[in-house]
């Protein structure tokens, strides 16, 4: 969506979020990454308060199309895990199809932002990496716009805590932005490559080696056309990829914010635990 902001509050967003962001990027041990994503994440909402009510992070059409997503995967008898969850949006609208729901994120200052929570959803604060559940008792688990935030070497770490918690059968579907049409965060108006709070835009390729490093065992892609849902055996996906990486870089953004091209580059891997 258009950004609406005007020219000086996003530049003051951007010279905020890569300050914190190098501070992330710095860091030497995860041990102290842990204490920085939510001390970061915190002082960047309250600095940014447009971030909690901004219309583009879940609106109405994103909240559809997302539970279009989810659709195989919601019954009354399933236990559901929202990774990165935010301001719950998500979690609130799929929560009465379900049995539980546990909204995980690293700061409380965006999650309460719309109000109390229903009685199946259970908040969860997390250092950014961990997943404080029992083993085996969540059916599915999703994430939007997540894995970028993390540290490159915090992904796996984190990959394996969410394979950790699913039951045996369970899915990981994980959306995030590909680096080929990207910078995807606020760096996206002054930079060619991400600054910001996205640590590492990936490919598909790259986020299924992850995953398979993890412990994960079969991974398919998800697409979608014009409201349908549509799975992709993942060769299919890095095969297009593959062609798109001998393209000029300076090209290559361009073509990769063209449907279908876009289509099928997005990525929305489902990756299930054996």
């Amino acid at each position: 969506m258009e950004e609406l902001r005007p020219a000086e509050e996003l530049r003051r967003h951007y010279e905020l979020e890569k300050r914190l962001a190098s501070a992330l990027r710095m860091a030497k041990s995860q041990s102290e990454r842990l204490k920085l994503y939510p001390k970061l994440y915190d002082e960047l909402y309250r600095e940014v308060p447009y971030l909690k009510t901004n219309p583009t992070t879940m609106d109405r059409v994103q909240l559809g199309a997302t539970e279009r997503l989810l659709k195989r995967f919601l019954h009354k008898d399933k236990v559901f895990l929202e990774i990165g969850a935010g301001n719950l949006a998500l979690s609130r609208r799929l929560a009465p199809k379900l049995k539980q729901v546990f909204s995980l994120d690293v700061s409380k200052e965006f999650a309460m932002a719309l109000g109390p929570l229903p009685k199946n959803i259970s908040l969860i604060l997390s250092d950014g990496i961990s997943v404080p559940l029992g083993a085996n008792t969540v059916d599915f688990a999703y994430s939007n716009q997540l894995m970028e935030h993390l540290h490159p070497e915090d992904a796996k770490a984190q990959l394996k805590n969410i394979l950790r918690v699913l039951k045996p059968g369970g899915v990981y579907i994980c959306n995030t932005p590909h680096r080929y049409n990207g910078p995807h965060d606020i760096s996206q108006y002054f930079d060619q490559t991400a600054t910001g709070f996205h640590l590492k835009e990936y490919t598909n390729a790259e986020l299924a080696s992850i995953m398979r490093q993890a412990g994960f065992g079969t991974i398919w892609s998800l697409t979608g056309v014009r409201g349908y849902v549509l799975p992709l055996p993942l060769f299919i996906v890095v095969a297009h990829e593959r062609l798109f990486a001998r393209i000029p870089a300076k090209n290559r953004r361009y073509l990769a914010n063209i449907q279908p091209f876009k289509a099928l580059l997005g990525i929305r891997l489902v990756a299930k635990k054996p």
